[in-house]
């Protein structure tokens, strides 16, 4: 049998519970949460302002009542009555330091594992074969892949999926202007009976000079454009030269696409595109019909969609347009079939645009109404807000152009370069990994401290600043963590080869810490650490059911927080009195395995020293 780790809270609401029903109340009326007014008391119960309808009493008195059966409490040390009713609470430092050492002791810090992991995709990234990637592609990436993170730490199984845009007019477009500029190329030659060139006609920075340029000729040139569409609607239809074409148009942007977001750090476990569902898009179609959900509509096929219950209008799903051409809706819809067929996800989470919410209530909607998805099935879009510039306008170049996503991370890393090579002396290779490292994390944190479906300004000298909540002030905390703990492990080592003895055992520069006991806390700062050490577990959750990043950058914001005033307030390697040392140290060790664990889960990671 798995005995499960209960939360911090549970386990103070529940000791309240009992005394509620020892003075004869309802245990429910026990729940316990975090005081409003730390200064006064850590936690606060208001069970006896809500009994006190129910049992036509004072909340004074059920206060009091309860109050009295916590005399001698081992949780409680401290519980007052003030009123008009609230319990104000503070636990004992024993059952904190119990609690540490169960957390310690736990795989992942007591974040209970789920009896029946679900089966979870994310979609997200969502870039267009052939352009460069834009700042505009940041958020979905670095939002996209923290969920996919933390659900997965959470104990479910998921999958993240690029989902790209390979199967548009773009392709058509760049096959026409290649086609002018090189019609010997044997992809044109309809005649043609050899194997087309293994090598692509093109490097990615031709493929991503071609593709504007054909579509700038487009919207002057009427003929031209047709003649794009006519290449499109060829590739779609299997014609050979240009199904070859298209291979190396995806191999060279797939190869930049790659190496893009392993710059983010950012990783796919499918590089699917709309192209790996044309195929099932004709049989889903006539299903549709057959099912009598589609219905032609001035010539197009739609899905009504909208419900009795709306305020406001919600237009059909359209699934074919009046020339039969397919649209992003009907590939979008095959997708979720083909998820459904091959994965048998219990949940979607799309990441997006929010202007987009809209485009993806049609597309639930109509997934749901046809039968595409279970009933039980949770499909969910994350609409993310604009990444602005300090204009509050969306985030551009100097020249007010769209700014490239590698010209971006160029900038903040140059910038976050300067800062360290600033004041600290440091060899110039380990320099530029660290400012790479820490540049990550200014990148990443910003963005996803906000919560996602908000725009926020996106301003370099705040981000890569080390003070405040920010990334940086985040890793400068663990890497000041990491310092102490070599520095204690060598003068301890140092002690030891001297003849010196002490509480703590023999420790050499390769001893973990994680072994050292975790002790009662002896200053308000230690305890005010130790107790956000305890909100890990629910943190988490909540993290994952609520899909919000932005509640583990608080969290650590907090922790770092607590950690350094604790810091502030103690001088931990100078301390005489072993025995209280090595409990700070094993302390340390545990808000940095906390704290790294919590930044793995946003994406970036902290470097040995800054």
């Amino acid at each position: 049998m798995v005995i499960k780790m209960k939360k911090f809270m549970e386990l103070i609401s529940e000791e309240m519970g009992k005394a509620f029903e020892a003075a004869g109340y309802q245990a429910d009326l026990g729940k316990v949460t975090i005081s409003n007014r730390p200064d006064l008391c850590e936690y606060q119960c208001n069970g006896a302002m809500a009994g006190a309808k129910q049992y036509h009493k004072a909340p004074l008195m059920i206060a009091n009542d309860v109050a009295e059966k916590l005399q001698g409490n081992t949780v409680f040390s401290e519980v007052s009555v003030v009123a008009p009713g609230f319990l104000n609470l503070r636990v004992t430092e024993k059952f904190v330091k119990e609690y540490l050492q169960e957390m310690r002791a736990d795989a992942k810090f007591g974040l209970e594992m789920p009896e029946n992991p679900q089966m979870i995709m994310v979609d997200y990234g969502g870039p267009n074969i052939a352009k460069p990637l834009h700042v505009g592609h940041l958020r979905p990436a670095i939002i996209g892949e923290s969920v996919k993170r933390i659900c997965r730490y959470a104990g479910h199984q998921v999958l993240g999926d690029i989902h790209l845009g390979d199967w548009g007019l773009q392709m058509g477009l760049i096959a026409t202007e290649l086609k002018k500029r090189h019609p010997e190329l044997p992809y044109f030659d309809a005649a043609w009976q050899g194997e087309y060139p293994k090598e692509p006609p093109f490097t990615i920075s031709e493929l991503e000079e071609i593709y504007p340029a054909a579509s700038a000729k487009s919207k002057e040139d009427a003929d031209y454009k047709a003649e794009a569409m006519e290449a499109t609607f060829q590739l779609q239809t299997g014609v050979p030269g240009l199904r070859a074409l298209w291979n190396h148009i995806m191999a060279v942007s797939v190869a930049d696409l790659k190496k893009n977001y392993a710059a983010l750090d950012v990783e796919f476990d499918l590089w699917k595109g709309e192209s790996d569902v044309q195929p099932i898009i004709p049989g889903m179609v006539e299903k549709l019909k057959k099912d009598g959900y589609a219905h032609e509509s001035d010539g197009a096929l739609v899905v009504d969609v909208k419900e009795e219950t709306d305020t406001k209008e919600i237009p059909p799903c359209m699934i074919l347009k009046s020339d039969g051409a397919s649209l992003y809706n009907t590939t979008d819809l095959a997708t979720i079939m083909d998820r459904m067929d091959k994965y048998q996800p219990d949940k979607l989470i799309y990441v997006t645009d929010k202007r987009q919410n809209l485009y993806f209530e049609q597309i639930f909607r109509c997934a749901r109404k046809t039968g595409l998805v279970k009933p039980e099935t949770q499909l969910t879009h994350i609409g993310i807000g604009t990444m602005n510039g300090k204009d509050g306008k969306p985030f551009k170049t100097r020249e007010g152009g769209v700014m490239r996503l590698e010209n971006l991370i160029r900038e903040i890393n140059e910038e976050m370069y300067r800062k360290i090579t600033d004041n600290r002396e440091m060899e110039e290779a380990e320099a530029k990994e660290t400012s790479g490292i820490v540049a990550l994390s200014a990148v990443k944190y910003g963005d996803l401290s906000n919560q996602a479906s908000k725009d926020y300004i996106f301003d370099i000298d705040r981000f890569t600043s080390f003070e405040g909540d920010t990334g940086p002030y985040i890793l400068y905390t663990i890497v000041r963590i990491k310092s102490i703990l070599k520095k204690y492990k060598e003068q301890n080592g140092a002690a030891s080869a001297s003849g010196q003895s002490g509480n703590v055992s023999e420790l050499k520069n390769d001893t973990p810490l994680s072994g050292l006991p975790i002790c009662e806390a002896t200053s308000a700062s230690e305890k005010d650490l130790m107790l956000e050490i305890t909100k890990f577990n629910t943190m988490l959750e909540a993290a994952c059911e609520e899909v919000a990043p932005h509640k583990v950058c608080a969290y650590i914001y907090d922790l770092a927080n607590a950690f350094n005033h604790f810091y502030h307030e103690t001088k931990i390697l100078t301390e005489e009195n072993l025995e209280k040392q090595s409990g700070w140290i094993a302390l340390l060790t545990l808000t940095r395995d906390v704290l790294e664990v919590c930044i793995e889960l946003l994406g970036f990671s902290a470097p040995e020293r800054m």
